[in-house]
């Protein structure tokens, strides 16, 4: 993920920031050359908790009338001067926004715009929601670019000679097919995300998000005018330079311009609506399907299917420039005069937009500092609470790819012909996977925030596997129509409870399970891994399933969705409506103690959930100051 920096010091005062004098004191900074001993650890966690604390809210404990000083100052010193009072006001709000009410410095009015943000959630400018609806399109164009490879995966392989069945197929071409399906995830995971970075930091959200809309156009219609497989192979490798950085950046780019009451919706809408770009990919496999060849063009129709998915990424290269910058982009660069025009078209009143400069420039301010001296990716994993929540990331971004969800995505064409569809109707059918992937995604928005993270993935993984198994078995029964329908269903199946579950959280469970301070470096190295484990997904099956048998295939996966309910149930805790504090006491309790504890607790809840028995409770893992989410440092994703 991008990483946001920041030049400026702190206006109207002498300090870096208005809580630097007395708080850089409790964020010790460590040598890199310093010895990893224990007291060394436990320095390295002790530097990582006050951290997080100070980020969760860089302006409390500060007197009110200094808070009110130093907004002013900070309004005067950046030629916004005529709003100093209003800065002054939304600094106050910043600070503890669960008080407004008792602020005497707030008029009448302005206590109805703070209180009209908590009891109508939804009434933001124009400009907002167009935003979304460009969000929406960029992941569409993420899905569209992941999916029309199924149907041309039909038709491409015996036109460039490397034909995965019939006359000529071999192990060495189902090697090839996987190779060039994989191109782009090869990409992302090893320079494509890692790119994020420094376009961000050059370019801006807008202009990473259109470099990268740009790339997939491109490659699109690359891809459509090969002549090769391996020409096709380097087309696609390079489309992983559209779809890396946009996948980074785009929820991150919606979350810094949302406003906290619906960030999270804002977080989820990327998966949603990658969901019908995949859905929309297999309409147009089927849309150019009977297409003839023509005009001494051979495979029009696959190259037609391929470049289709650029068309999306013209509407969004066309209208990412008529919207706002990232604020938090534009502050870290010091421009806050247009961040403070980008919050006007992003807000309906001054105070909201005032309040939320004043706080981005703040939390930057600490995060600047904090960030002094320290590696941040080694505290990945020299940090025990950090330790713990990168595997926990990992394990959750690993079982997204091999609880086998885009083997179906990128093969489920080859998969029907397998199982004895025609042509037509496997694409037919690849339609019914995207269209119950996006269906059973809707519900994630509620089903997510009220069953839990980790209970939603402990209930869905092992019906993935019984589905799984399914589909595989069914291949046992023999060829007709009977056949035809138990593989549809078992792979229908497996998508509506996948698409609620594994489906969403990975990327909600990273964005919330790390530190503050180093949230954006967290997530670009569980994208990372996703992509990765993604490239291997795609270039293993086509082997995979003539050497296994579909019966072996789908059972491999089955098996991995197994072990992902016992990797899920040992080391995976609960994230769920918990605070930037709770979330730090429930990652510093050791692995060892929390498997344990979870070995300990499955027959109690398999009684009590499953058999619905009456059975005594048992002593909680966790022990909370507050009931759970009772405090008002909310883990929202990318919260400044």
């Amino acid at each position: 993920m991008a990483t946001a920096e920041h030049t400026e010091t702190y206006a109207g005062s002498d300090r870096s920031s208005p809580v630097s004098a007395e708080r850089k004191k409790q964020v010790p900074v460590t040598s890199q050359n310093e010895k990893l001993d224990g007291r060394q650890i436990g320095h390295f966690e002790t530097a990582s908790k006050n951290a997080n604390e100070r980020l969760a809210n860089p302006l409390e404990g500060i007197p009110q009338d200094q808070v009110w000083a130093d907004a002013a100052n900070f309004a005067h010193e950046h030629g916004l001067g005529h709003l100093a009072e209003t800065f002054s006001k939304g600094a106050l709000v910043a600070q503890d926004p669960t008080s407004f009410e008792s602020l005497t410095q707030l008029s009448a009015e302005d206590k109805e715009i703070i209180r009209r943000e908590r009891t109508h959630r939804w009434d933001h400018p124009i400009t907002l929601y167009w935003l979304v609806v460009l969000c929406s399109v960029a992941a569409a164009v993420q899905g569209m670019d992941e999916a029309v490879i199924n149907g041309a995966n039909l038709f491409f392989p015996s036109q460039f000679g490397i034909p995965t069945d019939g006359d000529g197929a071999s192990q060495r071409n189902q090697w090839l097919v996987g190779l060039v399906n994989s191109a782009p995830y090869l990409c992302c995971a090893f320079i494509g995300c890692w790119l994020t970075e420094p376009l961000n930091r050059l370019l801006g959200r807008r202009g990473a998000i259109f470099v990268s809309a740009f790339f997939s156009f491109a490659t699109c219609i690359w891809q459509g005018a090969t002549n090769s497989w391996p020409h096709l192979f380097i087309a696609r490798f390079f489309l992983g330079l559209g779809i890396g950085p946009k996948s980074a950046t785009v929820p991150v780019y919606a979350a810094e311009c949302a406003p906290p009451q619906i960030r999270g919706a804002l977080v989820m809408m990327w998966q949603t609506w990658t969901a019908f770009g995949i859905m929309f990919g297999y309409v147009a496999d089927l849309a150019f399907y009977h297409v003839a060849d023509q005009n001494g063009i051979t495979g029009l129709r696959w190259r037609l299917m391929l470049g289709s998915a650029g068309v999306p990424a013209v509407f969004l290269m066309a209208q990412v420039y008529f919207m706002p910058e990232s604020p938090r982009w534009l502050v870290s660069k010091g421009r806050y005069d247009k961040a403070f025009a980008s919050l006007m078209r992003l807000r309906k009143y001054e105070l909201q937009a005032a309040r939320d400069l004043y706080y981005i420039h703040v939390f930057l301010e600490a995060e600047k500092e904090i960030s002094r001296g320290r590696n941040r990716f080694l505290e990945l994993f020299t940090v025990p609470r950090n330790r713990r929540a990168t595997l926990a990331s990992s394990i959750v971004m690993f079982m997204q790819q091999f609880c086998g969800v885009n083997a179906i995505a990128y093969y489920s064409s080859s998969i029907f012909v397998e199982f004895g569809y025609s042509e037509s109707s496997a694409l037919l059918a690849s339609w019914g996977f995207g269209m119950v992937n996006f269906v059973f995604a809707l519900p994630a928005v509620y089903t997510i925030d009220t069953f839990g993270r980790r209970n939603l993935l402990l209930t869905t993984f092992p019906f993935m596997a019984i589905f799984l198994l399914l589909t595989g078995f069914s291949f046992f029964i023999p060829e007709g129509t009977g056949r035809i329908a138990v593989v549809a269903l078992g792979i229908y199946l497996y998508t509506a409870v996948y698409s609620p579950g594994e489906g969403p959280v990975p990327f909600t469970y990273s964005a919330e399970a790390f530190p503050l301070y180093i949230r954006e470096i967290g997530m670009s190295w569980a994208t990372a891994l996703l992509w990765f484990f993604n490239f291997v997904v795609a270039i293993t099956f086509p082997a995979l399933l003539k050497t296994f048998t579909p019966q072996g295939a789908f059972g491999w996966y089955a098996g991995w969705n197994i072990i992902g309910f016992f990797l899920i149930l040992l080391f995976l805790p609960e994230t769920k409506a918990l605070t930037l504090e709770e979330l730090d006491e429930v990652f510093s309790v050791p692995t060892g103690q929390h498997a344990r504890y979870q070995i300990k607790a499955l027959p109690h809840n398999i009684k009590k959930h499953i058999f619905r028995m009456k059975v005594k409770d048992i002593e909680p893992l966790y022990h909370f100051d507050v009931p759970p989410g009772g405090r008002k440092h909310f883990a929202e994703p990318m919260a400044a």
